[in-house]
């Protein structure tokens, strides 16, 4: 097939999910564009658009083992297991990847918004601007994600040289394809965040849509992945002076009261979620298990014992889906990974009091009084430590655990080998380049401009 027209077959399908707009015939037959401001907002209030996020990391991750528990195995379907084993490959010609067709689907849409709304009909100048600005924390979050999804992790040394992706900035569907370097797709998310973070909302109406705190908090999350922790420390604690919502989970034991949905959650930054029912059963690591105090509230209401569950398992699985948002994984950006985010970026810079200042912040909302006790740091080693151990425990099944993964891949005193069993064999995931997703055969086949990675 043309590489154009395959190209073309994609959007086809995707600009048919956006709902309520209006419409203007323009002069080429068969083409439409969007004409007033309000067409854009209601663009960016998309909820299948934008809230949906990557799931597939949930299934490489070491957040999950099911090494003891071979009944469940058969819980994983084709292409979900290769994940699961870190194979070479995932896909066949004949099948979609529904996380890339998804993010990408996300791009197209926020490039209408950015090419379009400024000079679109009725809508004010802060409308128009603010719209601007909420694509452009979209489009860089969206591209954060799949740069740590489908690209090596980013190493100051390599990711010039590195493949990313391919740069898709317009709406246009005739732009190649050919994938530039990771720098140059960090670079673009960057320049996206800094553009858009000025024009943002201070409150936005929900937190579908992206506020002044998502953007630092995206920039903040970028700047770790890079490994430029005093930005991601500034930028966190930008986003933190803005929105620093956290629920006491002293509030919700004993089913005294009901967990907030996911649009109303105060923690919320950026709310992102994947549907994934199927993968709300699986086994959670016995290895991060150990890492919680049985007192712990974290414990006792986001995971349950495996009898609890249908089928029935050893050891404790995630139940923070069904406590937050029923069928739906809440993943996105939150206040607790902002604070986290903080906290290792001023550890890794030295600075392990105040880094251990905000995981003991976040930890008294995790533990009945009497069960609480501070944690300490001899020092900033130390600290950093804790810091990580505190990211698995708050962040286990949203995702987020696979990134950290990667970038932790690369420092020997954190790279980690996991080896798991299913179905009988043994597989062993070591740092390299099995922490790169392959890009979907099907999508190679269409447009040959593009270069498989290296696994």
């Amino acid at each position: 097939m043309n590489i154009k027209h395959s190209y073309i077959a994609i959007f086809i399908l995707i600009t048919g999910l956006v709902s309520c707009r209006k419409f203007v015939e323009v002069e080429q037959p068969n083409q439409r564009e969007f004409r007033y401001t309000s067409d854009y907002q209601r663009i960016m209030s998309n909820r299948n658009i934008f809230e949906r996020s990557a799931s597939t990391p949930m299934i490489s991750s070491d957040d999950i083992s099911l090494n003891a528990n071979p009944s469940q195995q058969n819980l994983l379907s084709s292409g979900i297991d290769s994940m699961y084993i870190w194979a070479s490959a995932y896909y066949n010609v004949d099948q979609s990847d529904a996380t890339w067709d998804q993010l990408w689907n996300t791009i197209y849409n926020t490039n209408l918004v950015v090419e379009g709304v400024m000079s679109s009909e009725e809508g004010t100048e802060t409308q128009k601007t603010e719209t601007l600005a909420e694509a452009k924390v979209q489009r860089a979050y969206t591209y954060l994600t799949l740069v740590n999804m489908y690209a090596r992790p980013y190493s100051a040394a390599t990711a010039a040289a590195d493949p990313g992706l391919p740069l898709l900035l317009s709406p246009d569907l005739f732009q190649p394809l050919v994938r530039v370097s990771v720098q140059a797709v960090y670079d673009q998310i960057i320049k996206d965040l800094k553009e858009a973070i000025p024009s943002l909302a201070n409150t936005p109406s929900n937190n579908i849509h992206a506020g002044k705190a998502a953007g630092y908090a995206t920039l903040a999350r970028t700047y770790l992945y890079m490994g430029r922790f005093a930005e991601a420390a500034e930028n966190a604690g930008l986003s933190l002076a803005i929105k620093n919502n956290l629920l006491d989970l002293n509030d919700y034991t004993g089913g005294a009261n009901a967990f907030p949905r996911r649009l109303e959650n105060p923690e919320v930054v950026l709310a992102k979620n994947v549907n994934m029912p199927g993968f709300l059963n699986l086994s959670l690591n016995d290895e991060l298990v150990s890492k919680f105090q049985t007192t712990d509230l974290r414990y006792e209401l986001y995971m349950r014992p495996g009898s609890s569950f249908q089928p029935a398992f050893t050891g404790r699985g995630s139940w923070r889906a069904n406590l937050f948002s029923g069928d739906y994984v809440t993943t996105g950006i939150t206040v607790p990974e902002v604070m986290l985010t903080q906290a290792e970026g001023l550890a890794r810079t030295g600075q392990g009091n105040a880094a251990m200042d905000l995981v003991n912040t976040l930890r008294k909302k995790r533990f009945r009084a009497a069960d609480y006790t501070d944690l300490t740091a001899a020092d900033a080693a130390e600290a950093l430590r804790i810091v990580l151990d505190e990211r698995r425990r708050e962040l286990f099944g949203t995702g987020l655990r696979w990134n950290d993964q990667r970038r932790l891949s690369l420092e020997p005193a954190f790279a980690k080998t996991e080896t798991r069993t299913y179905k009988g064999n043994t597989y062993t995931l070591v740092p390299g380049n099995r922490y790169v997703y392959p890009i979907p055969p099907k999508n190679i086949d269409l447009n040959p401009e593009l270069i498989q990675n290296d696994r």
